[in-house]
């Protein structure tokens, strides 16, 4: 051993028993994986002390109560949050841009870089964008209803199209800039879309011959081949009058756009949108929130996918309300965005704070600075576990915490541009060691829960609501929440879908008979009327980056290799998707001895022979050519032995059971699949 590593080890150990730091200390994140379990155990989720009498009611939001109580009629526990009154007929998302214009026409609407430099457009100057395009659309013959598949990462173009496609009545069907050629082929004709609008020429390319293949599709545009200018020019001929007349023929309940969910390729689940889901989440927020979301000072940056409803939700939010819009280059560019945007608001998915994270704790390294920083951990997470259980911390905690508010907690904070107010994550379960460190660190940090069927935000943690570990917060104004006597969560509101696209059996199963939307997550409600998310009784994975993923389809495909009995496909709270697969023994003997290899090998050795490998690969790259990157399995592990009733992981009826595999494999998964970036 070195003279320099003999002293930083006695430099550690100095540092350890200075700030009280036990080995057992574990990161809530790592630099790849989540390395947390699943599902969120139950009993480990703390909550404030006492029994609150039933009926509750607070008062979160100036004149929106939020209520908690027994439903006499089911017996349910449920909790509700009143919203605005119900919206007249005639409005709709257009609105929501001709509103911002004219409360706010010549002051600052959108932010973005274009060629290099930083642009920005007002509000009167959008909403003439917006015109603009609206009226090229009406040119080119688009009719109320007709669907228009955009596929288009988050941009100012992205805003102005989706909106212009609004003003004409249009019917949006969203594609991820990621998905395949496949994937643009199912949503083009699921929605039966005319119009088939791509930003890049790499999208344009994975849609070329759609037309032929797409029995509704007459004609692909494409941006960076100058097609929203086109589309503009093709506008000019088109007054003012024109547009005006079709923009007060659409209504709130005329349906405005498909935004698909499942991830499946041979039927993609398609959830229904009109004017008034959007519009109801839209206008509420800002009222609930007032000396936030009307400050003109503050900021917003926006990065995550607008295809997904969260993203644009969270745009109409924006708008709607009087923040300044800033719009990122992409996640690559996050952290020098944000220096320039410097948010007062942000809308993150988990793993973007994992990101941010693993950043801060690599750049304190494995020595004192590194232990320094594990101690500035435990600090943040015990404050607010103490704020979570008792209201406040105890004298000795607040000064542990202050000893790292220098070193740690201020540099973590302008990281993330210094102004951070409220930064709410969803799409994905969201660790609460990690959101406690967070908090703990002055980081403003909130967790929400909803689901496309919801239009995003369902339940939410406001600024002001007492901190409550592991909680995703209280009812969404104009949202009904109740927990079933399963403890699935299940929800009414103005802004929830009334059914999914060309698909009546998957929308019967998702209603109760009473006309709750079953969301297929696990929860409770404690009596403050704050939800907690257990689990899920679906398979959906959703992964750290909130990319939901449907696993059937890609293990169907990995199962037809001649020697693959199971192939499960794992992922939840995951930076990826991966594969635990397993072998069936009497195929894979004669395909061993046709091969020219041992038939009599070991399982252990196959699971580890490198042409059992390669063929197994040949079936993942099969499966992998049917959905985006994001959705890819990209690491696997053969097992050695098979899922089985005698060892518990299968049922009666042949069933793998998901938990108990994950259970299982943990220590193999956290230490092989899914491991730290050297």
């Amino acid at each position: 051993m070195s003279i320099i590593t003999s002293l930083n080890k006695q430099a550690t150990n100095l540092a350890k028993k200075a700030l009280r730091l036990g080995n057992d200390f574990v990161h809530p994140v790592s630099d790849d994986s989540g390395n947390t379990p699943d599902y969120n155990d139950p009993d480990n989720i703390l909550s404030p002390d006492g029994h609150i009498e039933l009926p509750h009611t607070t008062e979160w939001g100036p004149g929106y109560p939020s209520t908690t109580f027994l439903d006499p009629e089911t017996g349910l526990l449920t909790t509700k949050t009143e919203g605005n009154p119900p919206l007249d007929e005639g409005t709709t998302i257009y609105d929501i841009y001709a509103d911002r214009a004219e409360r706010m026409g010549d002051e600052p609407l959108y932010t973005y870089k274009q060629d290099g430099d930083w642009v920005t457009k007002t509000a009167n100057e959008t909403l003439a964008d917006i015109r603009s395009v609206a009226k090229g659309l009406l040119h080119y013959g688009l009719k109320k209803g007709d669907g228009v598949a955009f596929m288009c990462r988050t941009s100012y173009a992205w805003d102005v199209f989706d909106a212009a496609v609004m003003a004409c009545g249009g019917v949006l069907a969203t594609i991820y800039d990621t998905d395949s050629a496949e994937q643009i082929r199912n949503i083009v004709n699921n929605s039966d879309a005319r119009l088939l609008v791509v930003e890049t020429t790499d999208m344009k390319e994975k849609s070329d011959g759609a037309e032929t293949e797409c029995p509704t599709l007459e004609h692909i545009v494409c941006f960076e081949t100058g097609g929203l200018e086109e589309i503009k020019a093709y506008g000019s001929g088109v007054s003012d009058e024109q547009l005006d007349a079709r923009i007060a023929t659409v209504k709130k309940t005329d349906l405005c756009s498909i935004v698909y969910t499942s991830g499946s390729t041979a039927a993609p689940k398609g959830v229904e949108m009109t004017h008034e889901h959007y519009c109801a989440t839209a206008f509420n927020l800002p009222d609930y929130m007032p000396e936030l979301l009307n400050d003109k000072k503050n900021t917003v940056l926006l990065f995550l996918p607008q295809a997904h409803s969260f993203a644009r939700a969270i745009n109409y939010i924006c708008v709607a309300s009087n923040l300044h819009i800033y719009i990122a280059q992409g996640i690559k560019t996050l952290i020098s965005d944000l220096q320039i945007a410097k948010p007062s608001v942000m809308i993150v998915v988990p793993r973007v704070l994992e990101k941010v994270y693993n950043a801060a704790s690599q750049k304190a390294g494995h020595g004192a600075k590194g232990v320094a920083f594990a101690a500035a951990v435990v600090a943040a997470q015990n404050y607010m576990k103490e704020v979570s259980v008792k209201g406040k911390a105890s004298v000795i905690t607040k000064a542990r915490r202050a000893a790292f508010e220098p070193m740690v907690y201020a540099a973590l904070r302008e990281v993330l541009g210094g102004r951070a107010k409220w930064i709410v994550a969803g799409g994905a379960p969201l660790d609460p060691e990690l959101l406690a460190f967070f908090r703990g660190a002055g980081v403003p940090v909130y967790e929400g829960y909803g689901l496309t069927e919801t239009t995003a935000p369902c339940a939410f943690n406001v600024l002001g609501v007492p901190y409550h570990q592991g909680s995703v917060g209280i009812a969404f104004p104009g949202f009904t929440l109740r927990i079933a006597e399963d403890s699935e969560i299940q929800v009414k509101g103005a802004s929830v879908f009334p059914k999914y696209h060309k698909n009546d059996e998957a929308t019967e199963d998702s209603f109760t008979e009473d006309g709750w939307y079953r969301t297929g997550d696990l929860g409770r409600i404690d009596d403050d009327g704050f939800l907690y998310i257990i689990g899920r009784k679906k398979d959906l994975i959703i992964t750290a980056g909130g990319k939901n993923v449907s696993p059937g389809p890609i293990e169907e495909v990995i199962k037809r290799c001649e020697f693959v009995s199971q192939a499960l496909v794992l992922g939840d709270k995951r930076p990826f998707i991966s594969a635990l697969i397993t072998l069936d023994e009497e195929t894979l003997r004669p395909w061993l001895e046709n091969k020219g290899l041992d038939r009599n090998m070991s399982m252990e050795e196959a699971a580890s022979n490198a042409a059992v490998r390669a063929e197994v690969q040949k079936w993942v790259d099969q499966a992998n050519e049917g959905v985006s990157r994001a959705e890819s399995v990209r690491k696997f592990i053969i097992l050695p032995e098979e899922f089985t009733q005698e060892n518990g992981l299968m049922t009666a009826s042949m069933k793998v059971i998901r938990p108990k595999v994950i259970k299982r494999y943990a220590t193999l998964l956290n230490t092989q699949m899914y491991t730290k970036k050297k």
